[in-house]
């Protein structure tokens, strides 16, 4: 699964995010983390990233996304 995340969105909370796995690409927004003063944690967003990718993955495994 490779991931490629976009600009943080202040407005809505999120990061735009591409996954591509196995030739099918699919885009969706991701709910962005924010450390305890209310910024944008990149790392913490990257890693809640990488637990999307697992639920997409199965699901163009499934076919579910084409």
């Amino acid at each position: 699964m490779e991931t490629s995340i976009g600009k943080f969105n202040p407005a809505t909370g999120t990061v735009p995010v591409l996954f591509t796995h196995e030739g099918v690409k699919h885009r969706r927004a991701v709910n962005a983390c924010l450390d305890d003063h209310g910024n944008y944690d990149r790392a913490a967003t990257r890693a809640r990233v990488a637990e999307v990718a697992l639920g997409v993955a199965n699901k163009i495994a499934a076919g579910r996304l084409t």
